[in-house]
């Protein structure tokens, strides 16, 4: 049995735990600042609790022994947990979704004779993998367009919007600048910028730039492609107001008030939808094509227990490519990026196959 330790106990962190136990071939270890917190939980008695000020107190003593450590801590706390990783000689996940986090990352892998398998998640994650098989069933690209939404089922205020995951998280992605390459080139482009429409499932929605969503795609397919973009997906709207709070009134200056504004007054919904729609364009057999992989996935039942479409696609995720890695699909040493991954693989795992929708 693996010995697994799971960092944050909120509710993604805590979903991983659960689902882990679940299988019956790991034991889990679940680390947080909030004991409180951690012995509310309603998880399995037989999941180790441990109350740990990650950003003061973890050390490379809470992780040796272990097969791997998955963070599901906020972004500001990656470096930590994988320097922890890295000094304890264990394999590290993360579903962090922060480039320069990402890059800290990267450094410590290097020469590491363990993984280092950072943006696990939806995207970036499950879509860069997605992206990268569609992409490689052609003789060359033109374009590769990644959107995903994480929406209420049941929008039920001028923003369309509910918390669904990481506060912190949703603001950095609305704040930073944002990978893409334009016209062949890599660069950085505003985020909430790149505004379009499209319909999926005879659903519209909006789509504009967010930051992280691309993970490490704009290296592998810079100098292949002519586009390659990420946006987030939202309904008709949603763009407009957060342009106001952001920019008119200048929260993005001030994330803590944002932080406060979105946490009092947009409710968190166990009904929610992740929709995913994966574009590539290029020439195959002397002719210009596209293909598309199109996702809807909402909250259902899982393992014995209902789960939120963010639960199941999120903690799925990196659950999925803790398996690869223990199966020894996927390498086991050094920096890996999601596109390493085979989406055959990842979707035939018991937690990738949530993706099939």
């Amino acid at each position: 049995m693996r010995q697994i330790t799971v960092v944050g106990a909120g509710k993604i962190g805590a979903t991983i735990a659960s689902f882990l136990h679940g299988t019956g071939d790991y034991r889990v270890t679940l680390l947080d600042r909030d004991a409180a917190h951690l012995q509310s939980l309603d998880l399995a008695s037989e999941i180790v609790r441990k109350p740990v000020d990650i950003a003061s107190e973890l050390t490379a003593g809470d992780l040796r022994g272990q097969f791997a450590v998955l963070s599901a801590a906020p972004f500001h706390l990656t470096r930590v947990i994988a320097k922890a990783a890295a000094d304890a000689g264990v394999h590290y996940l993360d579903l962090t979704e922060d480039v320069a986090s990402t890059k800290a990352v990267r450094t410590l892998a290097e020469g590491a004779s363990t993984a280092f398998i950072p943006q696990c998640g939806l995207a970036p994650g499950f879509v860069s993998i997605a992206a990268h098989d569609i992409a490689s069933r052609f003789d060359s690209l033109d374009t590769i367009r990644l959107r995903v939404g994480a929406l209420p089922r049941f929008p039920a205020n001028a923003l369309g919007y509910n918390l669904t995951w990481s506060t912190d998280g949703l603001i950095n992605e609305y704040i930073e600048p944002c990978e893409a390459i334009v016209n062949g080139r890599h660069v950085l482009v505003p985020a909430m910028d790149g505004y379009e429409t499209l319909g999926v499932d005879g659903v519209a929605y909006e789509a504009f730039n967010t930051s992280g969503g691309l993970g490490s795609l704009c290296e592998t397919y810079e100098g292949q492609v002519r586009e390659l973009n990420y946006r987030t997906m939202r309904y008709p709207g949603h763009a407009a107001i957060m342009k106001v709070l952001l920019s008119d009134l200048r929260l993005s200056e001030r994330r803590h008030i944002l932080h406060d504004i979105f946490t009092h007054a947009l409710p968190t919904t166990p009904q929610d939808v992740v929709v995913i729609f994966v574009t590539v364009t290029g020439q195959r057999g002397n002719r210009l094509q596209q293909e598309t992989l199109a996702r809807t996935i909402p909250a259902q039942d899982f393992m014995g227990a209902p789960r939120t479409a963010i639960q199941l696609t999120t903690a799925g995720s990196i659950c999925a490519v803790l398996d690869l890695l223990s199966e020894g699909k996927i390498p086991a040493k050094g920096f890996v990026r999601q596109e390493d991954i085979a989406l055959d693989a990842f979707l035939a795992n018991r937690f990738g196959g949530v993706y099939h929708g």
